[in-house]
């Protein structure tokens, strides 16, 4: 109910007054590269209204548009048939383009916006470091099996 009331009734994230540890955020201090989606028939979250982050924020804005609505455009694995997107990413401090405009200058390709974040991810991440230990015997707890564990093999 938080989320519908808060950041979809009252837009309060965007309007500055969504709080986070008792003080509100305010959009205009993100300066990290931002990776945001919408998706074409979204009825949640209409995607002009997720594309305003773009004169919310001077950050750098990859900004991917995708078919389908507020479950499948999202869900749409790689390699599933029928999707497309749209993709541009606007620099940090670069100039503002409305919704109109910047699907007039996205170019479109076929397939799922997921591979782009993954690349997107890769860019921006370092080498990958040591896995930790699995389980929890440094909080007193020994370890009884190995994952997944023996619970998904009972029968209901």
């Amino acid at each position: 109910s938080q989320y519908l009331r808060r950041l979809f009734l009252n837009d309060d994230l965007s309007e500055g007054r969504y709080p986070v540890g008792g003080k509100p955020v305010s959009l205009g201090d993100i300066s990290v590269p931002v990776f945001g989606v919408g998706t074409v028939t979204d009825h949640v979250a209409p995607w002009r209204s997720v594309h305003k982050l773009h004169f919310e924020t001077a950050a750098e804005i990859t900004f991917v548009l995708t078919s389908g609505g507020h479950n499948a455009g999202i869900v749409s694995e790689p390699g599933h048939p029928h999707r497309s997107y749209q993709i541009l990413t606007r620099p940090a401090g670069g100039p503002y383009l409305g919704p109109e405009e910047w699907v007039g200058a996205a170019p479109r390709r076929q397939g799922s916006w997921w591979t782009e974040w993954l690349a997107w991810l890769q860019a921006r991440s370092g080498d990958p470091g040591a896995l930790p230990r699995m389980g929890a015997p440094a909080k007193g707890y020994k370890v009884l099996t190995d994952a997944p564990g023996s619970y998904v093999l009972q029968k209901a």
